[in-house]
């Protein structure tokens, strides 16, 4: 008998979980978790002090992803899309929490490499101000919002997020190119 490969057990386990497999959910989440903590570490750049960690961030959007366990998964590049859309979310509702507190001291950054001028640097009410255009970003165009969720939540490359949205990659590239410099004028504009 042949093994599967990673991408193939993962594709099959999704497409269990869409039946309402929640063990090969369960399954799929494991095969893939390193890869969603290394992303979600990158997009934390993981601070000791943080309340949030990359496990925590990790575990969160899993827990957000389990009402939608039935959906149908296409395979790990769209469950990584649902995830960097989940960790969105939770990263948007943690920063929503701290901007409650008294001008948020103490609180860990997040920075978006490449994604804004260097050495921008975000807080959490700036979690929140990109939440908020990313959202305006996909009243306008849509797709280029989701360029944006697969390359910086879910650390996608051209390729990858490519394939998930179903364009050629120079579509993706001019998406991200524009998303980018959308974003950096939109929160240099607040």
């Amino acid at each position: 008998m042949v093994s599967a490969t990673a991408p193939e057990l993962t594709t099959r386990l999704l497409s269990a979980a869409g039946s309402g497999d929640r063990e090969a959910l369960d399954r799929v989440f494991s095969l893939v978790y390193e890869e969603l903590r290394r992303l979600a570490a990158t997009v934390r750049r993981d601070r000791a002090s943080e309340t949030l960690n990359a496990t925590a961030l990790v575990h969160e959007a899993y827990l957000k992803m389990l009402p939608s366990a039935n959906q149908a998964w296409q395979d790990r590049v769209h469950f990584l899309r649902v995830a960097a859309r989940a960790m969105r979310q939770v990263l948007a509702d943690a920063a929503a929490r701290r901007a409650t507190q008294k001008r948020g001291g103490g609180l860990a950054v997040l920075t978006l490499d490449g994604s804004l001028p260097a050495g921008s640097v975000l807080g959490p009410d700036d979690v929140l101000d990109l939440h908020r255009a990313l959202d305006e970003l996909a009243e306008l165009n849509p797709r280029q919002a989701a360029v944006v969720e697969c390359r910086f939540y879910a650390g996608l490359s051209l390729n990858e997020t490519a394939e998930a949205l179903g364009v050629s990659v120079p579509t993706v590239t001019r998406d991200w190119r524009f998303a980018r410099a959308w974003l950096a004028k939109r929160l240099r504009g607040r």
